[in-house]
């Protein structure tokens, strides 16, 4: 076709140097553009992107069966509502993205069209289309920002799909043109290092891009064969961050994000071809349903660690996931928020919100992940936990790893702990990106001297770990766990932080355990380099810091309280740190303070630091502080 080869053949040679120098090892060859056409010819008439007509019909029984998925349903009709009474968005730049409006496009594209096919009323339809027809003349979808390009491409995919049958014949060509020529068409244009990245880019812009060429497939097979062809090629650089169990690197927000979308391609290919070409059984991916389950804790809040939020609303995805696995625990974490909403002390403003009735299933179930759990990578996590049902729980999350990651903190031997239904130690997430990008600050950059790491929340100072000469840990460093251990008599997590403190300490070993009494014990063993370091050990919380002495302070959150004491070195000074970080870039964290210590170090000297955090609801009842052991005998501790 005409577009078709405008656009592509001449990136065609280049594309395919770049997969011969980085094709990743994987277990069979990606089909080719002609293996990929063979299948394009029995595919799905329209409706054919996620939902068909026979599906439509069984999510509509469902919701009728169900009293919580049709409230649910209401909540997104009365977000339709809402909608109709709204003028379609414009094209407004914020900084170097359009991608709030891209977003806004697909919510209200996907909300209106999924209640048009619920309930049959023109009146969402047209709503959609008016808003696809204002997309569609957008001067462009910001390619130079990919991910507003794809977003965009699949927010008008689905409504023209969905909707096709109510187009007329100048809004269908409006549509098929600006999806070609405004999203596909720029990704082989130069607009494309996403194809061959590992991270988050590569699923949202393959994701988006197979939606559009699904949905144009009968006016382009050969272009939907090449869009589907790279992505096959492209997306294994990014699903193979999932192995060998599942942890998405970037952290929890981030697996909402590229994991959605890498749903979304694989749901939209199994209902329009009727395959998904192997990319479901990716080692780890299918594992990485319960990944955000395992990274919440029993307030709710999940592990946010790298520039990830403590919980920003609903994983539809991952009712998928239960849906595939066969395994309703996985969305036992879904519940508190779908409870809020559905009490009206939660927004609707997820724009994969419907999804939840497309996937759902009227089944809870407790989780039947275990207590203690390790999962590896390129950031390996550890978590340790009293109860999966107990909303006092006590929650204990780990993080060891690099800073090096995408979207990476400097945050290696951070933790973060809940008990007694309140949050104790926590991490300040990500700061917004456009306000520092608008100072000029590189804040991708990830050398050690970049921008980034002058960042408070990005830097070891803000997080749960230690600060060596008030320097910032050795970026390309990496962290393994070194020994992990779910026996109830002394579930245990050891990591070995030595090399991203290179230079600052000769070693550094960081050990958790959570007692079977719901007490933490929390030991660094540290060695100086050849040079003295003054070392600090700091907690961030949201509680108040009470009744400090040596070796001890407590926290306290209106009625509750957390005890922590230093129990080596004896007697250590227990301070409290200020964070409100002293440059005009960084973002304020009101109601926060740190609770530690310091301890000075000669050359090689070394040292033992050991925390215990007992919470109030066992104060009374625990015995005495454990007997202390080197971190080469906790495994005794199990006997």
């Amino acid at each position: 076709m005409a577009i078709a080869s405008r656009y592509i053949r001449a990136t065609t040679v280049l594309l395919v140097v770049m997969v011969m120098m980085h094709q990743p090892c994987l277990q069979a060859e990606p089909l080719s553009e002609a293996e990929v056409r063979a299948f394009l010819d029995d595919a799905a008439p329209h409706p054919r992107l996620l939902m068909d007509a026979p599906t439509a019909s069984r999510v509509r029984a469902r919701i009728a069966e169900s009293d919580t998925a049709q409230a649910l349903f209401d909540i997104v009709q009365r977000e339709a509502d809402a909608i109709l009474e709204q003028p379609p968005l414009e094209r407004k730049q914020t900084g170097r993205r359009l991608l709030s409006v891209s977003r806004e496009v697909l919510r209200r594209v996907l909300c209106l069209g999924f209640v048009h096919r619920m309930t049959y009323d023109s009146r969402y339809a047209e709503r959609a289309v008016a808003e696809m027809e204002a997309a569609a003349a957008f001067s462009d979808w910001n390619p130079s920002h990919f991910l507003d390009a794809a977003e965009m491409t699949a927010a008008l995919a689905i409504g023209y799909d969905w909707l096709h049958a109510m187009l007329t014949q100048e809004q269908e060509a409006a549509i098929r043109t600006a999806i070609l020529e405004k999203g596909i068409g720029p990704s082989y244009e130069g607009h494309n290092r996403w194809v061959l990245s590992d991270n988050n880019w590569n699923q949202v812009c393959h994701g988006g891009l197979i939606f559009g060429a699904l949905a144009l497939l009968e006016h382009e097979p050969d272009l939907a064969a090449r869009v589907i062809a790279r992505a096959l090629v492209g997306l294994p650089y990014a699903m193979k961050e999932y192995e060998p169990d599942g942890v998405y690197p970037e952290g929890p927000s981030y697996w909402e994000y590229g994991t959605s979308y890498n749903v979304l391609l694989i749901a939209a290919l199994e209902s329009a071809l009727g395959t998904d070409f192997g990319l479901s059984e990716t080692p780890g991916f299918l594992e990485s349903g319960a990944f955000p389950l395992l990274m919440t804790g029993p307030t709710g809040a999940h592990f946010n660690f790298s520039d990830c939020g403590a919980r920003n609303g609903p994983f539809p995805a991952v009712f998928w996931f239960a849906q595939r696995t066969r395994d309703p625990g996985l969305v036992w974490a879904e519940r508190p928020w779908l409870e809020a909403l559905l009490e009206g002390e939660a927004a609707a403003r997820n724009r994969f919100l419907p999804l939840k009735l497309l996937w759902w299933e009227d089944r809870w179930a407790r989780p039947s992940q275990p207590l203690h759990w390790k999962g590896e990578g390129i950031n390996p996590l550890a978590t340790h936990r009293s109860s999966w049902i107990d909303p006092n729980a006590v929650f204990l999350a780990v993080k060891a790893g690099t800073p090096a990651a995408n979207h990476g903190h400097m945050d290696i031997g951070t933790f973060i702990l809940d008990a007694d239904g309140a949050r104790w130690a926590l991490d300040f997430g990500a700061q917004g990106y456009h306000e520092l990008e608008e100072r000029g600050m590189n804040i991708w950059n990830r050398n050690q001297d970049s921008d980034r790491w002058r960042i408070y929340r990005y830097h070891n100072r803000s997080h749960n770990t230690l600060l060596v000469n008030d320097a910032g840990q050795v970026v390309r460093g990496a962290a393994p766990i070194t020994q992990f251990s779910d026996n109830p008599n002394f579930p245990h997590t050891i990591m070995d932080m030595s090399d991203v403190y290179a230079g600052q300490l000769a070693r550094a070993e960081r050990g958790f355990a959570l007692l079977p009494d719901g007490r933490v014990l929390i030991q660094d063993e540290i060695v100086a380099d050849d040079k003295p370091a003054r070392v600090r050990w700091a907690m961030t919380t949201p509680a108040e810091v009470t009744d400090t002495a040596p070796g001890n302070a407590t926290l306290r959150q209106e009625e509750k309280t957390l005890f922590f004491e230093a129990l080596s070195p004896a007697a250590v000074a227990v301070e409290i740190f200020a964070t409100e970080p002293p440059n005009e870039w960084d973002a304020p964290n009101p109601g926060t303070r740190q609770v530690g210590f310091y301890v000075e170090l000669e050359p090689q000297e070394s040292c033992t630091l050991t925390v215990l955090l007992t919470p109030g609801s066992v104060a009374a009842s625990v015995e005495e502080a454990p007997a202390p052991r080197p971190l080469t005998q906790w495994g005794a501790a199990e006997e």
